[in-house]
């Protein structure tokens, strides 16, 4: 049913479990990546694969890892016996880059917002604008749906929480 609904969104899009390991993934994200290859992981691919920080995830160590490490950070507060964050977790400690990242990391906990410059495979530079939902049924599951647009961003970082107006609201 899940791998129904991502092939129905026309941006890229993925579902992962609470381990971020990739459950299901449309055709558009699959095109981000070079040669179509898709990680098993996609926490572990955003921080620790070499092919990505060099090219796929741009400004990697200034707004890409910054902004995942808190992230990993949350998960395992919420999952402290999760053997694949574990293993995540001793990479990244491992990782000259990473591991004073870690020490220092904030506390930004999920991408909802977000606007990070990125690489695509077939469309080159621009950014994407992230979603992010949980399904009910799946604690800790994650769907992520990147809007890319080429080309410098034109926004702020992050956009202002979703919200509907309320009476009397002029939405600013």
């Amino acid at each position: 049913m899940w791998q129904e609904a991502v092939d129905g969104i026309g941006h890229m899009a993925y579902l992962t479990d609470a381990s971020w390991n990739l459950l299901a993934h449309n055709r558009h994200f699959a095109d981000m990546h070079p040669g179509r290859r898709v990680p098993a992981n996609t926490l572990r691919w955003m921080l620790l694969d070499r092919e990505a920080r060099g090219t796929s995830l741009v400004d990697w160590d200034t707004v890409w890892a910054p902004l995942v490490l808190p992230q990993l950070r949350a998960a395992l507060a919420a999952r402290p016996e999760d053997a694949t964050l574990r293993r995540i977790e001793r990479e990244v400690r491992a990782d000259p880059a990473l591991g004073p990242m870690w020490e220092a990391c904030g506390a930004h906990i999920h991408p909802d917002g977000d606007e990070r410059p990125l690489h695509h495979a077939l469309h080159g530079p621009g950014h994407v604008s992230i979603c992010a939902a949980q399904p009910l049924t799946a604690p800790g599951a994650r769907l992520i749906i990147m809007l890319f647009r080429p080309g410098p961003r034109k926004s702020h970082p992050r956009v202002p929480m979703l919200r509907a107006a309320g009476p009397g609201d002029t939405g600013g």
